[in-house]
């Protein structure tokens, strides 16, 4: 597994860190909604962290927060606006953050953010932040879709520890878990290619 995710995470390419970067993309699919209706962080947060931490430190000017309600019930409740709220109470200013909250998917994430982008006159390149195993599917998606962007992969599931002799002998039951996100991914991966290709 460790393996296979190596090869398949896209590495973190080098930015310059003397340049502040006009817009760090942030992925959705990292809070969701309980049963009350409230908003709440999920085992994809490292996404929202690695965004504060660029515009805290000063790595990029804005923060574009991309993400619906990908839900087979739709509902009221939108990725997008209640990290809006969130990042309200952390004081980010309005004018530095920008808000993508219709997409379902990773092509819409690409489709609705490059309008937004546009329209707030951000020059290329941008920081994509998403999930270390959804970052190939989504910095080409974001490609295809004519975006600049930088990978910024983060919330490594597999792929960046070191093998040690234990993991060859003692049966790692997580791995099913992380096969799971990955399966998920190639097959993905390859129907964009088959959509992109007519």
């Amino acid at each position: 597994m460790e393996e296979f995710a190596k090869r398949w995470n896209i590495p973190r390419l080098a930015y310059n860190e003397n340049k502040v970067y006009s817009c760090a993309i942030v992925l959705g699919g990292f809070s969701g909604e309980d049963k009350n209706g409230n908003g709440y962080f999920n085992e994809n947060s490292d996404r929202f962290i690695q965004a504060i931490k660029l515009k805290t430190i000063g790595r990029v000017s804005h923060i574009l927060v991309s993400g619906g309600n990908g839900s087979l019930q739709h509902d009221q409740f939108t990725e997008g606006e209640w990290v809006k709220k969130v990042l309200k109470e952390f004081k980010f200013a309005d004018s530095t953050v920008l808000i993508e909250h219709q997409s379902r998917n990773t092509l819409e994430n690409a489709a609705f953010s490059k309008i937004i982008l546009e329209k707030a006159h951000l020059p290329p390149p941008y920081l994509l932040v998403t999930s270390a195993w959804h970052m190939r599917r989504s910095a080409y998606i974001f490609k295809k879709a004519g975006l600049d962007v930088i990978p910024y992969p983060c919330g490594y599931i597999a792929g960046n520890k070191t093998l040690h002799f234990m993991d060859f002998i003692i049966p790692d039951s997580h791995a099913l878990f992380i096969w799971d996100y990955y399966i998920k991914e190639v097959v993905g991966q390859a129907v964009t290619h088959i959509k992109y290709a007519f």
